[in-house]
């Protein structure tokens, strides 16, 4: 019996499921909904709320399907990504670019009748930004393509934003600018923890190429860097003191957590500091919905 004939439907919807990296997807799809509601001084649609969310996600979980199988190769040589269904052949490419290409597809027929077409064409780019280019050109030849690349997993902000208002201003792209420069600590934390996996894929990444001590100094340097960039949005009046207090505090921690990155490294150091620059996104830009309904200004 061949182990696509032995595989329980159940069992199939968990692997199109994981394809679509379900918990990176409900990152991103929340930035979305944050850029949503801070488009308006009152409350977006809900019409168009939904539908937007709905729009992100699938063409969000296309894109991440279309990554697992341009690098089910070199998913197989990884401890961490081994048992993708892809990596593994339970998923073969033609299933994996069929399910791709419907919920693609699905994601822009919403975006573009329910929400607005520029928010599709946003989506659609960034798709591309990701799946193909990101993928395909720049991970495996540089060990900066999370910083080249990280624009593409930046943009969710300017997408929620593009759905409610119809445009992305300037407010939008500041967004867009603390999630370009907080990818590169976050991810490489992950890399440097998961070295000996990166060194088995062949990928060039930064704690393979240039050694952990280097990689440490460029997360401390980030976390500088994104300190700075997330009091932009007060300085330009788009928030008050709430997300002013609320950053300044999620800082203190993320530099504390780089530091030890840095100057006192051991894997748990950088898994701590990975999960908490999840944990730090998503705090700091639900500081930003509630500062945007609480104003409290100097």
């Amino acid at each position: 019996m061949t182990t696509q004939t032995a595989t329980k439907p159940s069992n199939r919807i968990a692997q199109y499921w994981a394809l679509t990296k379900p918990r990176v997807t409900q990152l991103a799809v929340f930035c979305a909904v944050i850029g949503m509601f801070l488009a308006t001084d009152g409350l977006p649609s809900w019409r168009i709320v939904l539908a937007g969310t709905v729009g992100i996600w699938l063409l969000a979980g296309a894109a991440f399907a279309v990554n697992c199988l341009l690098e089910s190769e070199i998913d197989a040589r990884m401890a961490r990504t081994a048992r993708r269904a892809t990596a593994m052949g339970e998923l073969t490419k033609q299933e994996t670019v069929i399910f791709s290409a419907i919920i693609g597809g699905a994601g822009m027929a919403v975006l573009y009748f329910l929400v607005n077409p520029l928010t599709m064409w946003l989506t659609l780019v960034t798709f591309v930004g990701y799946a193909l280019i990101y993928t395909l050109i720049l991970k495996p030849a540089t060990p900066q393509n999370i910083v080249i690349g990280g624009l593409s997993g930046a943009m969710p902000p300017a997408l929620g934003w593009a759905a409610v208002a119809g445009e992305v201003p300037m407010q939008a792209w500041l967004l867009v600018l603390i999630i370009f420069v907080w990818t590169p600590p976050h991810f490489w934390a992950l890399a440097m923890y998961r070295r000996d996996d990166y060194a088995k894929s062949g990928l060039p990444m930064l704690p393979v190429t240039h050694g952990m001590s280097f990689t440490g100094f460029h997360v401390w340097l980030y976390a500088i860097a994104l300190a700075a960039t997330t009091m932009l949005p007060f300085i330009v009046k788009m928030s008050g003191l709430i997300y002013l207090a609320s950053a300044v505090v999620l800082n203190f921690f993320f530099l504390l957590h780089s530091w030890r990155v840095h100057r006192h490294y051991t894997d748990l150091v950088a898994r701590k500091a990975f999960t908490y620059s999840i944990v730090y996104l998503s705090l700091l830009f639900a500081a930003l919905l509630v500062d945007h309904y609480i104003p409290i200004q100097i």
